[in-house]
């Protein structure tokens, strides 16, 4: 096993701005499906068609990604990755030639931004242990996780598997996670906030938010190559590549029994959230917002994510709370993912914009709550050679949530929106027993 490197203090902040920029420019598009059925042309199936190929972009920058980079290192990855993001909106300025530049602009928008998730996540959290950074102060954390010992044991009790203990998630109570999924929001925010305004009032809304997301980006993967390496290469004796990247993407044994009962329910109320607050409720108060509909569907995506930043640091509250764990923070999350999901449900009936908003306020909360909560988890059951590859499986996870409006629009000729969002919050409120089932200190330990 190759040395490990110590990261200069401040270093994670590039990784950082590299989240950041695929953030951007994976969620610049998502206000904007309103200009492409208006200025475009586009049916409602094509947009959401748009939608589903930024998923498949994002299966294998999720699943390939993060473990290449854990046998490869970290920076030719993200580096990659990067360019990729711009190179994806360089092609979208050119989305009025037709459909088929969108959809391979979109696909390439998923690849980066599955690498950013993977790669990032983990290289922020191994460049996060450095002491004078604000991380833990421990050794290990800042050679991508602890010893054999601590490696061996993340995940085997409520220490390993529940608090992010020595050597997992646990870099400052949860610090690598908070800070990856701050960046993360951060970039998906803002990205929807600009694009849509300059959709709304600026010059030409078909090309101008694409070519400010390449502005941004263009100086980023010469930046990161200013960053420790802090996964140097490594051979695989006595096995293939491939074989080593399907072990990477294995859950620890020890800890298949909590990610079964407490992330495996919770992850796709992720982003599953995140599309009943700035996709589903825009569309079900178009008729009351009027031509302001463009404005309105960028204020809901930009006061969801907002909100699921301003709240991150509850998590670590909720972590620190005497005999809770980080458990409690799943908890809270799905609390809230029922409590936003029930307003939808009601909001189906009333198409009220203001309640629109309360639902779009609840869901950015049970977001930003639940993204750092299950990359704590992650980070704690992750072993040395598997955090990258944990990592993708979690966010493919909470990704899948992202297809929930587009299952909806789909089942809306079959079924009523009251009907159907009332079934979300049903299947919500399972997920809140299973995952309040999984975090109870007997099962922790189990």
């Amino acid at each position: 096993m190759p040395d490990a490197i110590v990261a200069r203090p401040g270093a994670w902040r590039w990784v950082a701005a590299a989240m950041f920029v695929c953030g951007w420019g994976g969620n610049q598009f998502t206000p904007l499906l309103l200009m492409y059925r208006r200025l475009g042309g586009y049916s409602a199936l094509s947009v959401d068609a748009f939608l589903g190929t930024y998923v498949v972009g994002l299966v294998p920058g999720l699943l390939l990604a993060g473990p290449v980079s854990d046998r490869r290192g970290r920076r030719p990855v993200l580096v990659f990755g990067t360019v990729v993001s711009a190179l994806a909106s360089l092609v979208l300025c050119f989305g009025t030639g037709g459909a088929w530049t969108i959809y391979l602009g979109r696909l390439l928008t998923g690849v980066a931004v599955g690498i950013a998730m993977a790669v990032g996540s983990s290289w922020v959290k191994e460049l996060s242990g450095n002491p004078s950074d604000g991380g833990a102060g421990a050794e290990g954390a800042s050679t991508r996780g602890a010893g054999a010992e601590s490696a061996g044991n993340r995940g085997a009790g409520p220490e390993g598997a529940g608090s992010g203990g020595a050597g997992g998630g646990g870099v400052g109570d949860g610090l690598a996670a908070r800070r990856a999924a701050l960046c993360q929001t951060a970039g998906f925010a803002l990205g929807a906030g600009v694009a849509g305004a300059l959709a709304q009032w600026g010059p030409w809304p078909m090309v101008t938010p694409y070519a400010v997301h390449i502005l941004i980006t263009v100086a980023v993967p010469v930046l990161l190559l200013r960053v420790p390496e802090t996964r140097a290469p490594e051979p695989a004796p006595g096995r293939g590549l491939l074989r080593s990247l399907v072990d990477d993407l294995r859950v620890p044994a020890p800890a298949r029994r909590r990610f079964r009962l407490v992330v495996l329910p919770m992850a796709p109320w992720v982003f599953g959230a995140a599309g009943l607050a700035y996709a589903v409720m825009p569309h079900l108060v178009a008729a009351r917002v009027g031509h302001w509909e463009l404005a309105y569907a960028t204020g809901l995506t930009v006061l969801t994510l907002g909100t699921g930043a301003a709240v991150q640091p509850v998590v670590r509250r909720l972590h620190r709370a005497a005999g809770a764990g980080q458990g409690r923070a799943c908890v809270v999350a799905m609390a809230a993912m029922l409590l936003g999901a029930a307003l939808c449900a009601g909001n189906a009936v009333l198409r009220s914009p203001l309640l629109a908003v309360a639902a779009a306020i609840t869901l950015g909360a049970a977001y930003g709550i639940a993204v750092v909560s299950g990359l704590m988890e992650i980070q704690s059951m992750a072993g040395e050679n598997d955090l990258a590859g944990l990592t993708g499986i979690y966010y493919m996870l909470a990704y899948s949530g992202f297809l929930l409006p587009t299952v909806l629009s789909a089942l809306s000729r079959l079924l009523s929106y009251p009907v159907m969002l009332s079934a979300v919050a049903l299947a919500a409120l399972g997920c809140l027993a299973l995952t309040a089932y999984g975090t109870r200190p007997d099962r922790a330990s189990a």
